[in-house]
C-alpha cells in the first residue's frame, strides 16, 4: 500500500501572502503590563505623594468566627493612620466580603477651592480594597485579576496585596494581575477600551524572583492566547510558522519549518491528508531550545508536540455551524507548545526542550481526504479513516512518530484540543491528563495545580484498545461505532499511544479549558491559553 499522494499547492495565494507579510495580529513583540517591586511601607513611602500615583490597593480578608467585620491585612492599618480614615469600618459599611476577588473602589472627595486641606490631600484619592480570602495561591490569583479590572486606564498603582503572603502567593498574584490585564487583539474603529494601568508597584517585602516567575508564566499564556485568538482568515499554517520565527528571534530558540513538499517526501501522510483540502498548505514547525551551559545537570531532552489545526471545518464530515464558530482556536495545542519552549528559554531551563508543531487547515475541497480512506503515517503505520472531523489525532500521530524516531526524547508530551468527550466529562475548567507513568502524571498534575490550570488524570483502559482495531489497516483512528463504544477521549489517547514507541509519554486533552464562553477572574472569553503555564512550570522543575 502506497502513501496517500495528491497534487498539492506549495505556496499560499496572493491574498494569504499579503496577510502573512503584514498583519495587525502579529504576536511579536509581546509587551506585558509593567510590574515592579519597591521596598517600604504605606506609612513611610514618599511614592504616595507623587502626582502620577492614581490608586492605592490594599488587602482585606474575610471575618473569622469571632470577628465582627473584614480583617485588615498588610498596609491597611498604616493607610488608616496616614489617611485618617477607618478603612476597615468603611469596608464593613460597604459590605465587603473579603472573599478572593471581591474588589471595591473608594473615591475620596477632593477639597473645594479655597477650603481647608483634607487629611488625604496630596495622597491618591482612589483606594481599592481587595479581598484575598485565605491568601492561598488560587485566592491571590483571583485577587490579582480583581486589581487589574479595578485599575484599568490608570497611571501608577501602588499595591500591598500579598506583601506578607509568601513567594507562591506573590507569583499567583502577578499571574492573575497580568492575565486579567490581557485583551484579545482586535481591529476596531472608535475609541479603544482602556488598557491596564501603566505601572503596578508592589510595595513591601516581595520576593523579586517570585514576581519574575509570575511574569514568565503570564507571558507564556499571553503568547498562546494571541495565537489562538487570531482569526483564521489571517492564521494560515505559513502565518503561524512566521510568528514562530519572529517570537524566537533573539531568544536562543531556533526554528525549522518543513514545507509540504518535504513532508510528502518524508511520508507525513496524516498531516498531508488533513491539509489536502485547503488552498493553504500544511507544514511542520520545529522550535528548539538547547542550553549553552547545562550547569552540571545531566542533560535531558523534553519534546512537546502541539496540535496545530489553524481552522477546522470538520472536512467532509463537516461540523454544524455552531460548532464551527470557535474553531480558529483548534491550534491551541501548538500555541501552548511554542509558548512553553519560548518560556523555557527565557527561564534558562537547563534541559533541551523541543516543540513540534504539525500545522494544517482542515478544509473542504476537491482534494479533501474521505471517510474510508487508508493513510500511511510517518514511519509506516496505516490508519483507516472513519471521520474526517477527528483530524487532530492524525497530525499528532505523524508528529509523535517523527519525534520518537528522530529526536530521541527522554520525555514526550502532546497537548491538543482533541475531543469533545474530554470537555463533556471534565467541564470547561479542567484538562484531561493521560500517562502510563505515575511519576510523570503527578508532576504534570502538580504543575497545573500550582499555576491554576487543574488537570485530572484519566485511565488508559486496556480493554478499550480493541475499539480502534481495523480490518483493512493497522488501526482505525476512531471506533467503528463511537456512540456504542463511548469513552471518546480515552480511545483517542489510546490511538496516540501507538505512535510514541517506548518513550515516557503524557497526553493533555485541553478541549474544554482552552476555550471559555465568558470571562471570569483571570480567564478571558474565548481563547484562554490553558496549558502554557503548566508546561512551563513542569519544564522548570524537570529533574
Amino acid at each position: 500500500m502506497s502513501p496517500t499522494a495528491r497534487p498539492r499547492r506549495t505556496s499560499s495565494s496572493a491574498r494569504d501572502r499579503a496577510a502573512e507579510a503584514s498583519s495587525p495580529w502579529d504576536v511579536s513583540p509581546v509587551v506585558l503590563p509593567t510590574v515592579e517591586v519597591l521596598r517600604g511601607t504605606v506609612a513611610t513611602t514618599a511614592l504616595l505623594d507623587e502626582d502620577d500615583v492614581d490608586a492605592l490597593v490594599l488587602p482585606v480578608a474575610p471575618a473569622g468566627e469571632d470577628d465582627e467585620g473584614v480583617q485588615p491585612r498588610s498596609g491597611v492599618a498604616d493607610a488608616t493612620v496616614r489617611y485618617a480614615i477607618d478603612l476597615a469600618e468603611l469596608a464593613d459599611r460597604q459590605k465587603h466580603s473579603g472573599a478572593s476577588g471581591d474588589a471595591q473602589t473608594i473615591d475620596l472627595p477632593r477639597p473645594v477651592a479655597g477650603g481647608d486641606p483634607l487629611p488625604w490631600s496630596g495622597l491618591p484619592s482612589r483606594i481599592v480594597l481587595v479581598g484575598i480570602g485565605a491568601a492561598e495561591p488560587d485566592d491571590m490569583r483571583r485577587a490579582g485579576a480583581a486589581v487589574a479590572r479595578a485599575t484599568r486606564g490608570l497611571r501608577r498603582v501602588v499595591s500591598t496585596v500579598g506583601a506578607d503572603a509568601g513567594p507562591a502567593a506573590t507569583t499567583a498574584f502577578v499571574e492573575g494581575y497580568v492575565l486579567a490585564a490581557y485583551r484579545h487583539p482586535a481591529v476596531r474603529t472608535g475609541t479603544p477600551e482602556p488598557g491596564p494601568a501603566e505601572r503596578l508597584v508592589l510595595l513591601g517585602r516581595f520576593v523579586e524572583e517570585a514576581v519574575d516567575r509570575g511574569l514568565q508564566h503570564a507571558r507564556a499564556t499571553w503568547v498562546a492566547r494571541v495565537l489562538a485568538a487570531t482569526p483564521s482568515s489571517t492564521k494560515s499554517p505559513a502565518w503561524f510558522a512566521a510568528q514562530a520565527r519572529a517570537l524566537a528571534e533573539g531568544t536562543g530558540v531556533t526554528v525549522e519549518v518543513l514545507e509540504a513538499d518535504e513532508l510528502e517526501a518524508r511520508g507525513f501522510g496524516g498531516i498531508l491528508a488533513v491539509g489536502g483540502g485547503s488552498a493553504r498548505p500544511p507544514c511542520l514547525v520545529v522550535a528548539r531550545w538547547n542550553p549553552a551551559d547545562p550547569s552540571g545537570v545531566p542533560p535531558r531532552h523534553a519534546v512537546v508536540v502541539g496540535k496545530g489545526i489553524t481552522y477546522d471545518t470538520g472536512g467532509l464530515s463537516i461540523k454544524p455551524r455552531e460548532a464551527m464558530v470557535p474553531m480558529k482556536t483548534d491550534m491551541t495545542g501548538a500555541a501552548v507548545a511554542l509558548a512553553a519552549v519560548l518560556g523555557a528559554a527565557a527561564a534558562e531551563v537547563p534541559h533541551a526542550v523541543t516543540a513540534v508543531l504539525p500545522l494544517a487547515e482542515n478544509a473542504v475541497g476537491a482534494s479533501s481526504y474521505r471517510p474510508g480512506d487508508v493513510l500511511r503515517t510517518f514511519g509506516g503505520t496505516t490508519v483507516e479513516i472513519a471521520n474526517t472531523d477527528a483530524e487532530g489525532r492524525l497530525v499528532l500521530a505523524d508528529a509523535l512518530a517523527w519525534a520518537d524516531a528522530t529526536l530521541d526524547p527522554d520525555v514526550l508530551v502532546d497537548v491538543a484540543t482533541l475531543t469533545g468527550a474530554a470537555a463533556l466529562g471534565l467541564s470547561r475548567h479542567v484538562g484531561a491528563l493521560y500517562s502510563p507513568d505515575t511519576e510523570l502524571a503527578e508532576a504534570l498534575g502538580a504543575a497545573g495545580q500550582e499555576v491554576g490550570e487543574p488537570m485530572w488524570r484519566m485511565p488508559l483502559v486496556a480493554d478499550y484498545r480493541s475499539a480502534v482495531d481495523s480490518a483493512v489497516a493497522d488501526v482505525r483512528h476512531v471506533p467503528a461505532d463511537p456512540a456504542e463504544t463511548g469513552a471518546g477521549s480515552i480511545t483517542a489517547a489510546l490511538f496516540l499511544e501507538r505512535f510514541v514507541g517506548s518513550r515516557l509519554w503524557a497526553h493533555l486533552d485541553i478541549a474544554g479549558p482552552a476555550r471559555s464562553g465568558s470571562a471570569r477572574h483571570e480567564v478571558p472569553e474565548g481563547a484562554t491559553g490553558f496549558g502554557a503555564r503548566t508546561l512551563l512550570r513542569w519544564l522548570t522543575r524537570l529533574p
